[in-house]
């Protein structure tokens, strides 16, 4: 089993940064892509951004130009840098590590973007 632990989330005014990190731990042997998830109330959860043990990333469109995901393959942690944050970027923040062909998910963590 791999467990994820999710840290970053907080309150934080329109405009201003905040900085997610998600550390793996456990079985851990090659982790593959990693992601950030979010989920408002009442929706789906969706995409946010990815990244490939490589460093090839892919963003939600909604978020290109404004957020950034990174990892560290010898911490085994994922990062993501969210910049000019919104209000509709409020929701729970969730991690997800692949690694052969499970897929493990962390906790959550809440961003809340208001004045």
């Amino acid at each position: 089993q791999v467990q994820l632990v999710e840290s970053g989330g907080g309150l934080v005014q329109p405009g201003g940064s905040l900085r997610l990190s998600c550390a793996a731990s456990g079985s851990i042997f090659k982790l593959n892509a990693m992601g950030w998830y979010r989920q408002a109330p009442g929706k789906q959860r969706d995409l946010v951004a990815s990244i490939t043990r490589g460093g090839s990333s892919n963003y939600a469109d909604s978020v290109k130009g404004r957020f950034t995901i990174s990892r560290d393959n010898a911490k085994n942690t994922v990062y993501l840098q969210m910049n000019s944050l919104k209000p509709e970027d409020t929701a729970t923040y969730y991690c997800k590590v692949d690694q052969a062909m499970s897929a493990y998910w962390g906790q959550g963590t809440q961003v809340t973007v208001s004045s």
